[in-house]
């Protein structure tokens, strides 16, 4: 198998589709925390480009991007997959996995701003979600990927777990069960399989983080 590393940070849902991912692949790792305020020579030597977290680590070799990552601990590690082998449903992940990535500055709009700005934000917010309800191919399927969870549900893993804390912090609720049904049962669904549940941050942890990051972000002013 090969020696394995990840460097992330515990509030990132970044950091936690690689951890998931390794988790139901049954990889053994080492995780390594990292202060991105401080962020640790090792970091920046296997991360030059842009400095971030996650970074998998095998064999001395360094992975950046956590949907890059995702893919390449499907490929090097083929037992219990999590992208679809058929061509056609790998392309349709790979398009909602990508969709998750653009969309997800509008989440943090959403949870970075207050007034007007806040009231844009979140009508963006709702007609994204309503985009994965009506198209997301989730249908009566329990996740996105059919009766187990691949490749999409982690790409998605924000609206699972990060999303409920941000909701709890603004104040405002997007995902209700009688507005997005399928999105609202496929959380129920995520985070009900124990891998994922035993893996997530804890909620209580993350809810005063994100409130006095809220509270930073709001009070500093706005960058041109």
């Amino acid at each position: 198998m090969g020696e394995v590393k990840l460097f992330g940070t515990w509030p990132s849902p970044y950091s936690y589709r690689v951890i998931l991912g390794l988790k139901l692949k049954g990889i053994e790792y080492e995780y390594i925390e990292e202060d991105l305020s401080n962020k640790s020579e090792l970091l920046l030597q296997y991360n030059p480009i842009h400095k971030k977290i996650p970074v998998l680590v095998h064999d001395g070799k360094p992975i950046a991007e956590s949907l890059i990552i995702l893919e390449y601990i499907d490929e090097t590690w083929p037992e219990n997959p999590l992208l679809p082998t058929d061509p056609y449903e790998k392309a349709i992940a790979r398009f909602w996995a990508k969709f998750a990535e653009d969309k997800g500055s509008t989440l943090w709009k959403f949870f970075s701003t207050s007034g007007e700005e806040q009231a844009v934000a979140t009508k963006e917010c709702l007609e994204m979600l309503r985009t994965i309800e009506e198209h997301g191919g989730l249908g009566d399927k329990k996740f996105f990927g059919g009766e187990t969870i691949g490749y999409v549900d982690l790409a998605f893993g924000g609206l699972g777990h990060w999303l409920g804390v941000m909701e709890d912090v603004v104040g405002v609720k997007l995902i209700e069960p009688h507005t997005l049904p399928r999105l609202h049962a496929w959380i129920q669904n995520f985070k009900q399989v124990p891998l994922i549940r035993d893996n997530l941050p804890d909620r209580d942890q993350m809810f005063p983080f994100f409130k006095s990051r809220r509270e930073m972000l709001l009070a500093s002013p706005p960058s041109h």
